[in-house]
């Protein structure tokens, strides 16, 4: 998992990768076990232990490291636009099997454990946070959203609505309730008019 592995250790760790998302496909991450994937990845257990010390860290970084996901926003100039392409990205990936599934049992994992909490903030959540805010302080600079938005709150404005769906109602997530959620919320968003025009 460091740059200093060889690439015997490096197969290896890719291997239990592996083997653990499988399982996770076959029989659901509540069935899957450090044991279980060291059998199937042709290791000892104490090797899955070594580099990861809970089932849940070995399911994220599985998870993680077989999509990583892209943080750098597009900026066409169009901020809305640019939002679309990135969110568009992110329910299709999210709306089939398998990342559907396992990223759903993923957050779930999160829940129940601090240091699984903590990693997937600090791989995933944070990252991704700070790619957005990026892009939308470019464009309050740019005079195409209010100066005097609340950062915080156009986060949560904009990943809650999706949470909600992919994990509370579990319906499905797709271009047009993207389009919809993009529209209401930049209606509330966009810069006003100078007060001459």
């Amino acid at each position: 998992m460091t740059s200093r592995q060889s690439p015997r250790a490096d197969d290896r760790t890719d291997a239990i990768r592996r083997a653990a998302l499988d399982l996770a496909q076959e029989a659901g991450f509540a069935k899957l076990s450090i044991e279980k994937a060291a059998a199937r990845a042709g290791v000892g257990k104490h090797t899955v232990y070594r580099r990861w010390p809970s089932k849940g860290l070995l399911f994220l970084d599985a998870l993680l490291s077989q999509h990583e996901p892209a943080f750098a926003f597009p900026d066409t100039g169009d901020i809305v636009a640019d939002l679309r392409t990135q969110t568009y990205a992110a329910v299709d990936l999210l709306g089939r099997p398998p990342w559907g599934p396992l990223f759903r049992s993923m957050l779930g994992e999160a829940q129940q454990d601090p240091m699984v909490a903590a990693d997937l903030n600090k791989r995933f959540i944070r990252p991704q946070e700070e790619a957005l805010l990026a892009r939308i302080r470019t464009a309050m600079d740019r005079g195409q959203v209010s100066p005097d938005l609340d950062l915080d709150m156009a986060m949560a404005m904009l990943s809650g609505p999706l949470y909600f769906r992919f994990l509370i109602t579990q319906e499905s997530v797709g271009h047009d309730f993207v389009d919809r959620m993009l529209d209401m919320l930049f209606a509330g968003m966009a810069a006003a008019p100078p007060a001459d025009a």
